[in-house]
Formats: C-alpha cells, structure tokens, sequence
C-alpha cells in the first residue's frame, strides 16, 4: 500500500533481497561530463523503498519486468513492463516494489546542473517505452567500469547510447511546431489567465485537438500541463529565493495563495511552506 503525502520522509532502503549495478559520477568522470549523477539497473522486492523530499535532478525510471509503484504528479501510479516515467527537479519524488513482485528497472538520474534538471523543462510524466536497449547500454558501461579496462573513450560510446535512448522517449514532442510554439508562449507568459482555447489558438488547431496531442505527448491535458509548468516554476522559486509565498503565487498566474497552496499541495504532497522548509532541512543534510 502506498504512503500518504504527508507520511512520507526522506527515505532510502534497498533491503537484502534487491540487486542493484550502479555506476556513479565519481566511478566515471564521463559521466560527470554530462552532467549524470549516476545510472543504474536494478531488481527489487519488498521492502526495497525510495522517498527524496527535494529531487535535486531529473530522474528517469524504466521498468523492465515485474511491477513497482512511483509517486508523479501527485499521484501513485503502478509502473508495470514497458513504462518509463521522467520526474522533474525540485519535486516530491518516491518508488517502492510491492508485495509478492519483483521489479525489476533501470535508472538514468541528472545533477542539478543537467539541462534535463532546469525548471521548465519538458518530458511526458509516463508512457509506454521499450527499455531493453537501454538497459543493456547501462550494463555495458557498468562491464567497461569495473570489469573492463575503463577505456574513457568506451565509456563515452556507452553514455552516447544512454542518452540516445533517453532522447527516444523524452524528446519526440520537439519535433511537433505546435506544441513548441504553445510551451514557449505559455512559459514566457505563466502568470496570464490561460485556456485551452487561448492556447489552441497559439497552435492553429481546435482546443479539443489540442488536448489529444498534448495527451499523447506528455501524459497530461493542457491545462494539466500548464498546472505542472507553474508548479515547476513555484517549487524552483520556493527553494531557491526568499519570495513570499502570494508574490511566487501571483508570478505563476494565481491571484489566490489560497487555491495556489491547495494546486501545490495536490501535486507535490506538501504546502509551499512545508516545502520550502524541507527543501532548507535537505539542502543543508549532508550527502545526495
């Protein structure tokens, strides 16, 4: 059974039955390069339990087999074969296995400083992805690491690969003019009263053709996704800058604290205070 929002803390616990191959910045300085904190595959059971507070970067999270639990967008959802999910930075951010199945995965996640980490920054919250490939390039740069001779330039062909396939899922809504010019409108703009129909326009389709290619690119509606850029924007601000709670509301197109703190609630788990005291309390913790 998945934790409550507000029961949740900053947790780590991979168990005796879980099986994980990570390679780290600090193991790979190619890596580092690309500004990839570390990448892994994994096969989980039970009481296998992940919760960060503040994601500090992008996290990308396929499964392979199995079935596991992930925390987005404010919501539990089952990860089953096949599904790759992309959290943000600067969000509440949790998985865990579940009882009587293994899950098995494989992990790409991003330092701050990763143009996938900036706020703003877009990707479909799940879909369906085939992430076999990309496993065994994370494997194959996991053999050249520490079993292999750590040949820099093998390690670069393997991270080319990674990122590649992460491109694949990530990234096809750039090919979609549409879609490109509605984001940059609306992300330059989060503080105008949006529609569907306002942003349709910017488009030059029907709202309701709108929301089918904004659906089969991101997961989300388009006022759903208008919701994730302005809470984006807010949680970047809140951890980030001394702003008053109503003066970040009304930059991210809010004239209510009130309905602003329930929508960030909502989506993230906690209050906008809670989440600027905690993103303090992770900031100062010392590790990852």
């Amino acid at each position: 059974m998945a934790a409550r929002h507000d029961d949740l803390s900053e947790t780590h616990i991979v168990g005796e039955d879980t099986q994980q191959w990570i390679v780290r910045a600090e193991d790979c300085p190619s890596l580092a390069g690309r500004h990839i904190s570390h990448v892994g595959v994994g096969d989980a059971a039970v009481p296998y339990r992940i919760v960060r507070l503040r994601l500090s970067g992008a996290y990308i999270h396929a499964c392979l087999g199995g079935e596991g639990v992930m925390l987005l967008d404010g919501r539990w959802r089952r990860m089953g074969p096949g599904m790759m999910s992309f959290a943000p930075a600067h969000g509440l951010h949790a998985f865990h296995a579940v009882p009587r199945s293994r899950w098995q995965y494989c992990w790409v996640r991003y330092l701050p400083t990763a143009p996938r980490s900036v706020v703003g920054t877009m990707a479909p919250v799940m879909g369906a992805f085939r992430a076999e490939p990309l496993k065994h390039a994370i494997l194959g740069l996991h053999s050249e690491v520490f079993l292999g001779e750590h040949d820099p330039a093998a390690c670069v062909l393997w991270i080319d690969s990674i990122e590649r396939y992460i491109s694949r899922f990530a990234d096809p809504w750039r090919n979609d003019r549409r879609i490109v010019a509605v984001l940059e409108r609306v992300e330059a703009g989060l503080e105008q009263r949006w529609t569907v129909e306002s942003m349709a326009a910017i488009a030059h389709v029907s709202a309701e053709h709108l929301r089918r290619i904004c659906q089969a690119a991101f997961g989300r509606s388009p006022m759903q996704q208008l919701a994730h850029l302005r809470m984006q924007h807010a949680a970047h601000q809140l951890a980030t800058t001394e702003f008053s709670i109503e003066a970040i509301a009304r930059s991210v197109g809010y004239h209510s604290a009130f309905a602003f703190s329930k929508t960030f609630k909502r989506m993230t788990g906690v209050s906008p205070s809670d989440f600027r005291a905690r993103s303090t309390a992770v900031t100062a913790a010392p590790g990852d």
